[in-house]
Formats: structure tokens, sequence, C-alpha cells
């Protein structure tokens, strides 16, 4: 099996052993179980009818955002922890909502990239959304993030609960549908670049990055054997320079530069030096 369908195949089971609570989904209702208090690596809603664990971002919010002061120290030391072994592979191989923007992106539609002097400052945007979540719930007492923005929400439980469950249907007022909007604007974005919410909007991705460089998971280029075609830059979905930059902090490992690489100069895995 190709290392591209392998990776696809990884990250469907992963979407569905995060979302395996098959009862939610027949009901419409939200488990809220033992394992609901553990962190999944990726973007998933915790309100998710077939949720088993929590989001990361949401549980820092939730966290942070309560009155009494509390210091998040399970979720950010989950968040540390998978950030320094992982890094954004968690992104490549683990997250939901990055599944569904790679398989938008499979769709046969004429492709583009946003203009690098456009592109190069929105890549600093997910980082602002980063800092401005944590400053906006210890100043509002609220999930900002959450509530106002995150696609993944509506997609996983603002649809399917107020679809599945009359109680729920009484919620879509102005703000459910700001939010589709904004689903919708991301899934449409998606068919023509690649993972736009993932380069420019979300703050794990961004806050996973920080450890490319420093985790555990490591891309490594042999000088010996590179010959500076260019291929591995030319292909990657992120616009890395793989090889002024293997361990950037937009690389999500996905591993198509070496697929393509002719001298096998790209390697990765836990042991790079």
């Amino acid at each position: 099996m190709k290392r591209q369908s392998r990776r696809t195949l990884i990250q469907c089971i992963a979407a569905v052993a995060q979302n395996a609570y098959i009862p939610g989904f027949l009901q419409g209702v939200i488990y809220q179980g033992r394992m609901k208090l553990l962190c999944v690596p990726g973007l998933n809603c915790y309100s998710c009818p077939g949720a088993l664990g929590a989001c990361p971002i949401g549980s820092l919010q939730a966290a942070l955002s309560g009155r009494r002061g509390r210091f998040p120290a399970y979720v950010l030391g989950t968040l540390v922890l998978f950030g320094v072994v992982l890094g954004r592979l968690v992104c490549g191989f683990l997250c939901p909502f990055g599944l569904l923007q790679d398989l938008l992106a499979r769709v046969p539609l004429p492709k583009g990239k946003v203009p690098r002097w456009l592109d190069k400052p929105l890549r600093y945007l997910k980082y602002v959304i980063l800092v401005l979540l944590v400053v906006l719930a210890l100043l509002l007492h609220e999930p900002a993030f959450c509530k106002y923005l995150c696609p993944a929400g509506l997609l996983e439980a603002g649809l399917p609960l107020t679809s599945l469950n009359p109680q729920f249907a009484g919620l879509r007022g102005p703000l459910f549908y700001i939010k589709l909007g904004v689903l919708l604007a991301i899934v449409l974005l998606s068919l023509w670049i690649f993972r736009p919410f993932c380069k420019y909007l979300c703050p794990l991705g961004a806050f996973y990055g920080l450890f490319n460089g420093v985790g555990f998971y490591r891309l490594q280029v042999a000088e010996d054997k590179c010959v500076r075609c260019g291929k591995c830059a030319a292909i990657c979905p992120m616009d890395v320079d793989v090889v002024r930059h293997p361990n950037s902090p937009e690389c999500i490992r996905c591993g198509k530069c070496r697929d393509v690489c002719p001298t096998k100069a790209i390697s990765g895995g836990f042991r790079c030096k």
C-alpha cells in the first residue's frame, strides 16, 4: 500500500475511533462517560454525538473561561505532550477536520494558491487566534473560539444535534448561521486551496507547529544525496521549502516530499538527529 493510501487509512481510523459512540448518532445525545475526561489529539468537538473524548482546544477554552480561576494543568500538559512527541504529525494523520479538507482537495476541480504576498502574512493569523482565544477566554469568561469561529464544532455538533434532537432545534439562531457561513466558506476554499483552515486559522495547528523543530518526530534531508531538483518543494501541499526548512511549523508530515524525492534524500521518524 502506498504511503498516501496508508495515511488516508490512518486518518479514517482515527476519525472513527474518536467518534465511535454510535448511540449518540442514533439518539441525538452527547456521550458523557469517563472517557470524555480525556483529550484527543486533533480538532474534534466535545459535543459531537459520537465523540468519546474532548477537543484539546475546547477543553483549554472551557478551563480558562471558568470563573474559579483554575489553572488548566492537565489540558496544557496533554497539548505539550502531543506537541513534543508528534508535533504537526497530529494534523497530517489524526485530525478529523484535516481529513475532511484532504478529501475535499481530491475533488477534481481547478486548484490554485493564495498569492505569496498575501499568503505569508495570513500564515500568522492562526497564531493571533491562538493568543486571542486565551485572552478572550480569560477576559470574557467564555470559550470564544468554540462559540464564534470553530467550523468543526458546527459540522460535528451543531448540525447533527439540531437535526437529530428536536430539543436542540431552537438553538439555530443568528450565531448558528454565522458559523454555518464560516464552515461553508472553508469547505468551498478547500476545493481550491489545500487545507485553508490548517494554513490560516487553526490555533491547534499553530500550537503543534511550535514543536516541529524540537519534538521527537523530525524530517531530515541528507545533504550528500540531495540534488536540489526542487521536486519536494513543488509538491508540498503546505508550500514548505523542504530542503531549507524540513521541520517548518507549517509541515504536517504528509510524506509527499519523501515520495517524490528521486534520490531518497528525505527521511523522517522519531530517531532522526
